[in-house]
């Protein structure tokens, strides 16, 4: 019996490891999410389970739907970035990001065409809190609400912030939802200096600072680091989250997609050492 047994599991056909990808926070630096997932495209490299939080969510949904890099910058582009703007003020409705991304978020996320997740943070607890199910442009609006720019999103009963508090790349969630091997995405692996942001920023952010009822948890960043495999991070020093200009969005897309491309040898390489192989 236990040869027979040993016979069967040496001629079973290997099961295919399941790649993820998990994209972290960073405002409109999200746009070098798009860049790395357009240089994942041009090399047939593709995810199975996607995570995200705060703008990686939003970036992320759009994947899991089955959107390309290149749709994405065209609804990019779509958008008025004066509109946009006017929305930009301390602690705003983010119901206007939500009527957004309907048109192309539709649904729930446990019908989405991949397995997808938010995370986002209690506005009570300070705890994270994972968005697994229920409808999408919700969960992405909840994960994507940092104060003090917007305030807190109810989704059933609880206030929630910016996911981006307690786990900025959610590469553990990935690997909980099947993954076995994670790329993560860090946009602020390079941290703007704050000799860089001017005066009156610094002094609105400071006295805005004592109305955020959330606070940054010792391992937000680090476990997602923990997860993955190999993390990208890109160096979006020179922007901010809030730079939303055309010119700055192109760079920070060619950034992305330039940290991608040059990391790509030892990024398939170790997928090759993972057991993962490429579709003919």
């Amino acid at each position: 019996m236990q040869f027979i047994e040993r016979l069967k599991r040496l001629f079973a056909p290997k099961k295919t490891p399941v790649l993820g990808i998990a994209l972290g926070s960073g405002g409109a630096k999200g746009m070098a999410h798009l860049g790395a997932l357009k240089a994942f495209e041009e090399h047939g490299i593709s995810f199975r389970v996607v995570t995200g939080t705060s703008i990686g969510s939003i970036v992320g949904a759009l994947y899991a739907k089955g959107f390309s890099s290149s749709d994405m910058t065209e609804i990019v582009r779509g958008f008025s970035l004066r509109e946009f703007g006017k929305n930009l003020r301390p602690f705003a409705d983010p119901a206007f990001i939500e009527e957004i991304l309907e048109p192309y978020l539709e649904g729930n996320i446990e019908d989405m065409p991949l397995p997808f997740a938010a995370w986002a943070t209690d506005a009570h607890t300070n705890e994270g809190v994972l968005l697994d199910k229920g409808k999408i442009t919700r969960a992405l609006t909840a994960s994507a609400a940092i104060p003090p720019f917007f305030r807190s999103v109810e989704r059933e009963g609880r206030q929630l912030y910016d996911g981006a508090y307690t786990n900025a790349i959610p590469a553990d969630v990935c690997k909980n939802l099947g993954a076995d091997f994670v790329i993560g995405c860090d946009l602020s692996a390079y941290p703007t200096a704050q000799s860089e942001q001017g005066n009156l920023s610094r002094i609105i952010g400071t006295a805005l600072s004592a109305f955020v009822p959330v606070a940054y948890k010792e391992d937000s960043k680090t476990r997602g680091y923990d997860a993955c495999e190999i993390m990208l991070k890109p160096n979006l020093s020179s922007f901010r989250a809030t730079d939303v200009s055309r010119a700055a969005m192109n760079e920070m897309f060619e950034i992305g997609y330039e940290e991608t491309i040059s990391r790509m040898e030892e990024i398939e390489a170790r997928l090759r050492e993972a057991g993962f192989r490429k579709k003919k």
